[in-house]
């Protein structure tokens, strides 16, 4: 799949790694996602961040747990439709009052070839609430380093849990090649 669209240019996934050290995040739990590649090679060159690559999504909860009780913060890295995968395990995140910080790739939005995404795409900030984690939402690379620390801060100093959705817009619409 390549890339289309997308507005963000190359800034947006350097300006999440930038709030995530500024954190001090040290774990990032994530399944492979095209929307999240720059990111994810950021924190795989840097030293101080430890990639934890999962088979599923809600794996991610568990690691982050086990980062917060070793006394490390961690963030879970997925695309909207592994949210879904997640519902059980996120009343882990409330229950135990864990901190807790996904950043989210959107599908099934803006220019989305492939019509599977589009039920968790629509669903993916309702299924969060539901949960009783509060959503923020970039759709501009402008917004994207203020929205990520704030979401660290709520996360981590608030003891809020939060994802932060990152739209279709931002990322670009994928297209199937031919």
């Amino acid at each position: 799949m390549t890339e289309a669209g997308a507005s963000g240019g190359p800034g947006w996934p350097a300006a999440i790694h930038a709030a995530l050290k500024a954190h001090e995040v040290r774990q990032v739990a994530y399944v492979p996602d095209g929307g999240h590649t720059e990111l994810l090679r950021l924190v795989h060159e840097d030293p101080a961040m430890t990639p934890v690559l999962l088979t599923s999504e809600q794996e991610g909860v568990g690691v982050l747990a086990g980062a917060w009780l070793g006394g490390q913060r961690g963030v879970l890295v997925m695309q909207s439709s592994g949210v879904g995968n997640c519902v059980n395990l996120l009343s882990l995140v409330r229950l135990c009052q864990l901190p807790f910080l996904a950043l989210v790739t959107m599908r099934g939005e803006w220019g989305e070839f492939n019509p599977w995404q589009a039920p968790m795409g629509s669903a993916t900030a309702e299924a969060f609430a539901l949960m009783g984690i509060p959503v923020q939402r970039v759709d501009t690379p402008e917004a994207v380093a203020p929205t990520v620390n704030a979401a660290c801060a709520m996360a981590f100093a608030g003891g809020s849990p939060t994802a932060v959705l990152l739209g279709q817009r931002l990322i670009g619409a994928k297209e199937f090649l031919k």
